[in-house]
């Protein structure tokens, strides 16, 4: 780092302006612009970044590699990236003013920090929020107000934008105080308990967002009479789909043959298995360097090929 930077003078040291944090801010709205499958919201990240690390690094050498390290992968929540945003801020302006903050630091914070961030955002925004905010919208407008849409519209960037700027700012006082304490291992422990967080929120996702169904048929049994919907002896009409409810509601199957595949037993043993299964040999191809998207590009000839001959 050159001399330029490390001072110790408080008078001249490098400081972000409310003007500079409004910049990033108003840059983090664009972060998944540039969204991609290897380091997913990276590119957002760094042009968000760029006009504090012009503020930050006058030096053309330290620009580069501020900006290089700002590449690493990131992905969270848009709207929960901003206290994220302002602890990295205050981490940057610590180490252009000389602090001991490395890479791994700036990184290590990020990392642990987006995980819960991002379980966070969907049930707060997309499932509480907007809903609430669409419900209002949409009811005015039903009655031909046209206000809706128009409502919709400001509340909801008015409460984003809000929520942005302030998380933001929240995160850079947070963060300038976390420094003053990286000899006491504080940043070390906030890391710690973001990453076990993050690993638990990550972990009840699995069983929502993998899913493999094996399709292998294990047992085929014909049921007595009784024990299914007989289709041909119901009545015409509302009174035969109203019969056939009843009796699937009361434990009949649908068919005379009864079926049962691999991935039923499998679901009786634990259910959700072969996810965590996938999820945990996906990691340990990652651990062992295997790019993102030769795992994605080797899932999507998997699920073909086991299409093609039954098996999923």
């Amino acid at each position: 780092m050159s001399d330029i930077i490390q001072i110790d003078n408080s008078e001249n040291k490098i400081k972000l302006t409310k003007k500079d944090r409004l910049s990033v801010a108003w840059r983090s709205t664009f972060l998944q612009g540039s969204w991609n499958y290897e380091r997913m919201q990276n590119g957002g990240w760094v042009y968000a970044m760029i006009p504090a690390i012009k503020k930050l690094y006058p030096m053309k050498e330290d620009r580069s590699a501020a900006l290089k390290r700002h590449l690493e992968f990131f992905n969270t929540h848009p709207y929960l990236a901003a206290p994220v945003f302002g602890v990295t801020l205050a981490l940057e302006e610590e180490r252009a003013n000389g602090a001991p903050v490395d890479d791994v630091t700036i990184q290590g914070v990020k990392v642990g920090m987006m995980g819960p961030l991002a379980g966070v955002g969907d049930p707060v925004f997309w499932f509480t929020v907007r809903p609430m905010l669409g419900a209002l919208g949409a009811s005015l407008a039903l009655s031909g107000n046209v206000l809706g849409p128009i409502l919709f519209f400001l509340l909801w960037n008015i409460i984003r934008w809000g929520f942005i700027w302030y998380t933001l700012e929240f995160g850079y006082r947070t963060g300038s105080k976390i420094t003053d304490n990286l000899s006491g291992g504080l940043l070390q422990k906030v890391t710690k308990g973001a990453s076990i967080l993050g690993m638990f929120v990550l972990a009840a996702l699995v069983q929502r967002w993998v899913s493999i169904k094996f399709q292998p048929v294990v047992s085929s049994v014909k049921l007595d009479h009784g024990a299914y919907i007989d289709w041909s002896s119901l009545p015409s009409g509302t009174e035969g789909i109203q019969q056939a409810l009843v009796g699937l509601q009361n434990g009949l199957s649908l068919t005379q043959e009864k079926v049962t595949t691999l991935q039923n037993n499998l679901d009786q043993l634990i259910p959700g298995l072969v996810p965590l299964l996938l999820t945990f040999f996906c990691m340990w191809l990652l651990r062992k360097k295997v790019s993102p998207i030769v795992i994605i590009i080797g899932l999507f000839i998997v699920g073909i090929v086991g299409h093609l001959i039954g098996l999923l």
